[in-house]
């Protein structure tokens, strides 16, 4: 699933990078693989999160310094909320880029659910 596709499936918009970056074009195509919510980073740290999309309602900048050593290639914060100054900073940095939507977690992961982004918490059984 492309980025595109996710600001569409949850009306999300671009916190970073900023919209006047030679890179939000780039944002578009980033290609996610696998879905992880949660809000606890230690949880994250413990998924499978090959190219994976980040689902949070946390707005530190703790949430870049985790997905850089999980392999998340974008974050999307729901409920509303936006990222903390230093969390965009970081954000441009790193190269990670940050969405936002104001749908609650629940329904933002079951929109990426259904069109097909799959858990990264998925049980082979």
């Amino acid at each position: 699933m492309l980025i595109r596709d996710v600001l569409t499936l949850t009306q999300a918009q671009i916190f970073s990078p900023d919209s006047k970056s030679s890179l939000v074009e780039a944002v578009f195509d980033i290609d996610v693989q696998i879905g992880l919510s949660a809000d606890l980073m230690s949880d994250v740290l413990l998924a499978e999160s090959n190219r994976g999309l980040l689902v949070t309602g946390l707005i530190n900048p703790q949430i870049i310094r985790t997905a850089e050593m999980s392999d998340i290639v974008a974050i999307l914060l729901v409920r509303g909320k936006k990222p903390l100054t230093e969390t965009c900073k970081l954000a441009q940095e790193t190269g990670i880029p940050i969405l936002g939507t104001k749908m609650s977690m629940f329904e933002a992961c079951g929109r990426l659910h259904v069109a097909g982004l799959v858990s990264s918490f998925r049980q082979n059984s």
